[in-house]
């Protein structure tokens, strides 16, 4: 007899991303895993027939990371592949780090090696939740460094999915919001296996798995937006117009990643070619462009200015597109990070200042 279903979910979802970072790593050079290099990740790794690679979870303790640390633990062992497990605490309640020790201890049990507990500061940037994402991420990268990992796996859902649709949406920032998070991140570094897979089927993997699972109070706190969003908004939205509406808003996170990901691609290609020859941006030629691909060019060049991509929305792109679209002899822009954009002679002049 074969495992529960919910089990047998799981444990395909990481199989096929496990196979995904081996036949990414076969097709490498058999030698030293370039630094950074591009959708790729494998940040420091060494190719060896003597040290599988080492593919690190992210687990807080809760159902959907702990299905995930089993499922890796579990598939790891069928693999040329060594598993571990990172926990941060982000000590923003009492006993958090009582709770990581238990957590680290748990994915020892499960036979994950290396693990590691990762005490973290949260700062004020960006809201609460936003600045315990950047701490916790900034944690995970420094131990896929340090440890050589060849990749580091998330367990957010289909219903994680939708909820960072809905956020997007809420926030009136474009279809790259909307396409929510990526399977794979760009660097090809963090993995998410079960963007397909809902929620209670990780919960369901648990219980008959007879895993313990930490419910995180802040993830019922309605001071949080997500918290509300995920026990009032959506149950309101499936109340309204029927179930289905998570699949729909994944499918819909899907579809709108494949458009921004091709318009994104258009815009580095015409970039060169709005250019004069000091690389100053033309503003009629940026005028001729599609708004689309406009206001992504815009954003690669403040970005590249100096404008934090985290602090740069949709309504500074927009004052800046104002300059090429709507000009009447405006003052300069004031951006994010002390970018400054301004036109001047028919150029758009971007520095940091």
């Amino acid at each position: 007899m074969g495992p529960h279903p919910a089990v047998a979910a799981i444990r395909l979802a990481v199989r096929r991303v496990l196979h995904d970072v081996l036949n990414e790593l076969s097709e490498l050079p058999h030698a030293t895993v370039g630094r950074g290099r591009p959708g790729c990740g494998h940040t420091g790794a060494r190719l060896a027939t003597a040290e599988p690679p080492l593919v690190l979870v992210a687990c807080s303790g809760g159902a959907d990371s702990m299905a995930l640390a089993s499922a890796l633990a579990f598939e790891a062992r069928k693999l040329s592949v060594r598993a571990g497990g990172i926990t941060v605490d982000h000590g923003l309640q009492a006993g958090s780090g009582l709770r990581a020790a238990e957590v680290a201890v748990r994915l020892t049990e499960m036979d994950l090696d290396p693990v590691e507990a990762i005490a973290v500061s949260v700062g004020r940037d960006g809201g609460p939740e936003a600045a315990a994402r950047d701490a916790r991420y900034a944690a995970l990268d420094e131990a896929a460094d340090r440890l050589g990992a060849a990749a580091v796996l998330l367990g957010h859902t289909r219903d994680d999915q939708a909820e960072t649709v809905l956020l997007g949406l809420a926030r009136g920032s474009g279809i790259r919001s909307l396409s929510g998070m990526a399977a794979v991140s760009p660097t090809g570094r963090y993995r998410r296996p079960f963007l397909q897979l809902d929620r209670q089927t990780a919960r369901k993997a648990c219980l008959v798995q007879q895993l313990p699972v930490w419910d995180d109070p802040m993830n019922a706190d309605p001071a949080y937006t997500r918290s509300r969003l995920r026990h009032e908004g959506l149950p309101a939205l499936e109340k309204a117009l029927g179930k289905g509406v998570v699949e729909a808003l994944a499918r819909t996170a899907q579809l709108s990643r494949d458009d921004a990901d091709a318009l994104d691609a258009w815009a580095a290609d015409v970039d060169a070619s709005v250019r004069d020859e000091s690389g100053l941006l033309d503003c009629t030629k940026l005028y001729a462009l599609p708004p689309a691909v406009r206001r992504r060019v815009l954003r690669r060049a403040l970005v590249t200015a100096g404008s934090p991509a985290g602090s740069l929305f949709a309504r500074h792109v927009e004052e800046v597109e104002r300059l090429i679209t709507g000009w009447r002899g405006q003052r300069a822009i004031n951006l994010p990070g002390r970018v400054e954009a301004r036109r001047q002679g028919g150029r758009l002049v971007i520095r940091q200042g």
